[in-house]
């Protein structure tokens, strides 16, 4: 069920307008009372996607990177694409295999956040890749989407590469406001344990935001624990042996003007496309940062607050806001942030 639109792009403006219209001449009916929505078997949403990079050399090369391996950013982008077929597959029910116009099934599906991606092992060298994917929890309107990456190798042995979580929410296509989801059918220990997974993840997500500096300000703990970080490295003594470099002095910027190629089954930018470029600007201020080579190791969280609009300006930033203390295993974390400029004409 691909998430890349059909409808092409003059027809989608066309639509637009004339939606516009007939909302002004025409006022928003009530919608009708909503009738309980089917359960689902959990094993019902499991999808996947093959990757034959290993046995087709035309499909290596158009993911193929500077040394040889595998771009990640375009596989995260598959995997956000990958989360979105699962939970419409989880709205619509096992036996459909095309999505439609959103109009005419009421409602979509967004990715509200990234919780988790992991590698467990190296990409190289490059075989068949499975990404798959399965819907382990539902809430009121939102799904948690546990994905996989896997290596095939000639032998048919399997290797986890990557692991990661998607939360997904549905939205009524008239009113933009959350809609119901399926709920999830349970039927065995592997099903159960994934579903307390899920649910615990929303829960730690809900924490989290009511502890964020936006609502809270820091604790004595956190307060304490800067200021010791102050005292080690915001003076002149302790690490005069170490090359420093100013926080400030890690930023990297880049612009870009949004194009309805990019777009998704709403009309909209894909999130996944705004993952990988959010990915390749932190890998190359990572790399500036270390002048060498650095490779990806895990991605905490991504937040989309907002859509983005075809055709705005979108700016990401990067800043390097941790490194490894010398002695350790060298690690860099970066943070990024994307900020959107509607134009209007």
């Amino acid at each position: 069920m691909p998430m890349r639109t059909p409808i092409l792009w003059s027809e989608a403006l066309l639509n637009a307008t004339s939606t516009s219209k007939s909302s002004e001449s025409h006022p928003t009916e009530a919608p009708a009372p909503e009738q309980p929505l089917p359960p689902r078997y959990m094993h019902d949403t499991y999808a996947e996607i093959l990757l034959p990079f290993a046995s087709s050399p035309e499909l290596f090369e158009r993911y193929t990177n500077a040394w040889g391996g595998l771009r990640t950013g375009m596989l995260m982008e598959h995997l956000d694409s990958l989360a979105g077929s699962i939970s419409y597959k989880h709205m619509l029910g096992p036996g459909v295999e095309t999505l439609g116009r959103i109009r005419e099934r009421g409602f979509y599906i967004v990715t509200a956040s990234v919780d988790r991606l992991d590698i467990l092992a190296p990409l190289s060298p490059v075989r068949d890749i499975r990404l798959s994917g399965i819907v382990i929890y539902t809430g009121t309107s939102s799904m948690e989407v546990a994905v996989k990456m896997e290596a095939l190798g000639v032998s048919g042995v399997e290797d986890t590469l990557l692991l990661g979580r998607f939360s997904m929410v549905c939205r009524d296509a008239r009113t933009r406001k959350a809609r119901p989801v399926n709920p999830l059918i349970l039927g065995s220990r592997e099903e159960t344990a994934l579903y307390s997974m899920g649910e615990n993840a929303k829960k730690r997500r809900q924490s989290l935001a009511l502890h964020s500096l936006s609502r809270v300000p820091p604790s004595s703990t956190e307060a304490e624990e800067l200021h010791t970080m102050y005292l080690q490295y915001g003076q002149d003594s302790g690490l005069s042996n170490y090359e420093r470099v100013w926080m400030g002095e890690t930023h990297l910027e880049k612009t870009m003007l949004m194009f309805p190629q990019e777009r998704n089954v709403h009309q909209k930018v894909f999130g996944g496309y705004l993952m990988r470029l959010a990915y390749e600007l932190g890998f190359a201020n990572a790399s500036l940062f270390t002048r060498s080579h650095v490779t990806f190791m895990s991605l905490d969280s991504i937040s989309f607050a907002k859509p983005v609009p075809i055709g705005s300006i979108l700016r990401l930033t990067s800043q390097v806001l941790h490194t490894t203390p010398p002695g350790e295993l060298p690690g860099v974390v970066v943070h990024f942030k994307s900020n959107v400029l509607a134009i209007r004409s």
